[in-house]
């Protein structure tokens, strides 16, 4: 009997330390999501303070660390200044002891200096995960993880490695008459410009799938006897461009004229849709081959 006592006291000794344990864990959950949801989504810095914040809060970086409540204060002033339209969302968080991971979403417009960075008015919509350890109730040391290469291609800084072969599909499909594919790999919101004396630049700018439909794809259909596009390389740019350079091969149907003229093609991309298109052409050649 005695020692069924003992044992029975040491189950409830353990299971109220545990019940403590799990509350201490919530509350620094609920501290921490609360906190970091008013600085981003309300943009209140001044929620980074020694309330929050230990005096000597680290953020683990590379090539080193920030330390210290101003610092700290300095270094997410960039994406809270840096971006409008955000939203910050805790996908996922949980907790053991006085360490916490949390799993986020950081969506926002580029629209004002972000580490020097002049704003590129790109959107960006990147996932991370911050480790988290927490001293006294208050945020006393964090480190961010995430895809640092997605990031910069979202802000245009860095290239996305899809771009070169989303424009080569576009050049096939169009090779092949397939214009509702040529279509889709277009942003809603498109700027298509064609080369300036050329005849279908009358419309400049089209803007979205349709008008460049109607305004350059169509007309060429209904002027040409045949026109192709030939002897195509394509060179992968900055800044989420890409230049092709080529030659157009057509005959046109009202006077059986044909030419053959260089070309060049600037494509601008983000997130996998061709958002700006730019022509350049020997206009003079399609002009003299329109007269004949």
């Amino acid at each position: 009997m005695k020692t069924f006592f003992k044992y029975t006291c040491i189950s409830i000794l353990l299971i109220g330390l545990t019940s403590c344990e799990n509350a201490k864990v919530e509350k620094n959950i609920k501290m921490y999501s609360e906190i970091w949801d008013h600085i981003v989504n309300d943009a209140n810095l001044d929620l980074i303070n020694n309330t929050n914040f230990t005096d000597d809060i680290t953020l683990v970086t590379s090539p080193e660390n920030i330390v210290g409540i101003d610092a700290f204060k300095d270094y997410y002033s960039n994406f809270i200044n840096g971006f409008s339209d955000v939203t910050f969302t805790i996908v996922d968080v949980f907790g053991q002891g006085d360490k916490i991971v949390k799993h986020w979403n950081f969506k926002g417009t580029h629209t004002d200096d972000f580490f020097g960075m002049p704003a590129t008015g790109k959107t960006v919509d990147v996932d991370g995960v911050t480790l988290v350890k927490m001293k006294d109730g208050k945020i006393a040391q964090e480190q961010d993880f995430m895809d640092n290469m997605v990031f910069m291609q979202q802000l245009g800084i860095v290239s996305s490695p899809e771009n070169v072969g989303i424009i080569d599909n576009l050049y096939k499909a169009f090779g092949t008459g397939d214009i509702p594919a040529v279509l889709a790999a277009m942003d809603d919101h498109i700027v298509w410009n064609e080369a300036e004396g050329n005849g279908y630049a009358d419309g400049n700018p089209y803007i979205g799938p349709d008008a460049v439909l109607k305004g350059v794809f169509s007309r060429i259909g209904e002027d040409h006897e045949y026109f192709k596009l030939a002897d195509i390389q394509l060179h992968d740019m900055s800044n989420n461009q890409v230049l092709a350079t080529l030659r157009y091969d057509g005959k046109l149907k009202k006077n059986g004229a044909k030419y053959n003229v260089q070309a060049a093609h600037l494509w601008t991309l983000n997130n996998g849709k061709i958002t700006a298109f730019q022509q350049y052409v020997d206009t003079k050649q399609l002009a003299d081959a329109d007269k004949k």
